[in-house]
């Protein structure tokens, strides 16, 4: 019994009191749907967010602290609906446990702010890494490639 009430505590409180960094306050200048999915953990319809079928060269940040997330050459298309990667830059991502749905998935977020990305998914074989990253668009910022940006 006392792990449900740890677990309800932590996925009922908000998610700015979770962050490591709370003297930042990441979340204040996103929008409301923005705010819906990576502070409420919502989730954004499926083929409908700008990043679902973009592969051009560069880096996906996270759109609440700009801190970059994935590499484009990890993007590949799932048909999932949602961007899907099939790994992430070193320490850019945070797993959790997630019963949202009455079973456990894995959730993922930002390390650096604590937003929510999406889902990961392993034993597809979509990929040879086998693990996708089921993301949400409306969770991150393209940036096209620097040559200077180093990581």
């Amino acid at each position: 019994m006392r792990v449900l009430y740890v677990i309800l505590f932590v996925y009922l409180m908000p998610i700015n009191v979770l962050c490591q960094s709370d003297k930042i306050d990441y979340f204040k200048n996103l929008n409301s749907k923005e705010r819906n999915v990576i502070v409420d953990k919502g989730t954004e319809h499926p083929y409908t967010g700008k990043y679902n079928s973009h592969f051009e060269e560069g880096t996906y940040h996270c759109k609440a602290c700009d801190s970059p997330l994935y590499r484009s050459v990890n993007k590949f298309e799932s048909n999932c609906g949602w961007p899907a990667f099939d790994d992430q830059i070193k320490g850019a991502i945070t797993r959790y446990s997630d019963y949202k749905l009455g079973y456990k998935r894995t959730e993922i977020c930002c390390a650096k702010c604590g937003g929510h990305l999406g889902h990961v998914f392993e034993g597809e074989k979509l990929t040879k890494k086998n693990v996708r990253h089921c993301v949400n668009s409306i969770s991150l910022i393209f940036k096209k490639k620097d040559n200077n940006l180093k990581f």
